[in-house]
């Protein structure tokens, strides 16, 4: 098989990923070998790239194949894996494996699993042409879905509707998005879902013109006027997906008095204004059964992906756009 292997992290200017030839792997008791459709690009992926996560021990291993929402067909079963054939259409998100005895693993909050693995920062994800899995982390796709635009569901999907989750809004209340891109875009259809009223803020004309393709009722152009000014006390809750302390404030701003806001990227707050009883939370991804609700709405047609495809050898070039702020909303890589 061919894959994207990172042998050392390095600015994509020095070319750290090397498209080549590797062994195809056998899948062990309870994976699952998946040939591999497509695979979305995260931002993630490019921090892992250029080292900004070895500190913390990421990658775990070298060379590792990059890429966390996959999809693709079964080609091959490990001993002991049912309710799986070959050939069946699968996904897999950032989680690869959990304990499945933690307080959390128990309590329908695997991903916060302190012994979790994620798929292409443990061990190899999906940049390449087969990858494997554990069976209990992969997903059945709806045979209506298109793998290639599916891929995204499996990383902005699931963090987008774990996020809006947390907002618990409904008809009657306004919602901003803060960030339309991977994930923005995914959380303004879930925030739609709700029935609330949804103003997207985001930067650049094709960020802005998705979000009027998707049915966002408001838009705010962040390149032309302070969104926390512009819609100051008049949203029930907001959600942020722009990793900028900057933007977080905003949306503090952009809050009512007793409003929400979910950050889905690590910040930082200064001068958090308690006196106004508004609450903050975190949210990182979702449940096994998120994802599959994720999966539900997407086949019924209630949320799709905007992605633009690369061949997957063109992975650098892919990076490279969503570093420079150049994509719609998320590239897939996809083979054949």
């Amino acid at each position: 098989m061919y894959a994207n292997e990172l042998d050392t992290p390095a600015p994509l200017t020095q070319h750290p990923l090397r498209w080549r030839e590797t062994a195809t792997p056998a899948p062990g008791p309870g994976q699952v070998l998946i040939e591999v459709v497509g695979c979305g690009v995260c931002r993630s992926n490019l921090h892992m790239i250029e080292g900004d996560w070895v500190a913390a021990g990421v990658p775990a291993i070298s060379p590792i194949v990059p890429g966390h929402e996959v999809t693709g067909r079964i080609a091959a079963l490990g001993d002991g894996v049912t309710g799986f054939s070959v050939g069946d259409p699968v996904g897999v998100q950032p989680l690869w494996w959990t304990c499945e005895e933690c307080e959390f693993c128990t309590s329908d909050r695997e991903h916060l699993c302190h012994r979790r693995l994620i798929t292409g920062e443990h061990v190899d994800g999906g940049y390449g042409e087969f990858m494997l899995a554990t069976a209990a982390h992969t997903y059945r796709v709806p045979e209506n879905l298109d793998l290639a635009d599916a891929a995204p569901l499996f990383c902005p999907g699931i963090t987008g509707y774990g996020a809006v989750k947390k907002l618990d809004v409904g008809p009657g209340q306004r919602v901003g998005v803060f960030g339309l891109g991977g994930v923005g875009h995914l959380a303004l259809q879930f925030a739609l879902l709700t029935g609330a009223e949804v103003v997207a803020v985001a930067r650049g004309a094709d960020h802005l013109a998705v979000a009027h393709e998707l049915g966002a009722h408001e838009t705010v152009d962040a390149s032309a006027v302070d969104p926390g000014e512009a819609l100051e006390d008049s949203l029930d809750a907001a959600v942020t997906f722009a990793p900028s302390d900057a933007v977080t404030a905003q949306a503090l701003r952009a809050l009512k008095w007793g409003g929400t806001l979910v950050s889905g990227v690590p910040v930082s707050v200064e001068g958090f204004p308690f006196n106004k009883e508004q609450v903050i939370k975190a949210s990182i991804l979702g449940s096994r059964r998120d994802m599959e609700e994720v999966l539900r709405l997407a086949s019924e047609g209630k949320v799709r992906t905007v992605v633009d495809r690369f061949e997957m050898s063109r992975a650098e070039e892919a990076l490279t756009l969503l570093a420079q702020g150049r994509l719609r909303s998320r590239a897939v890589l996809v083979n054949g």
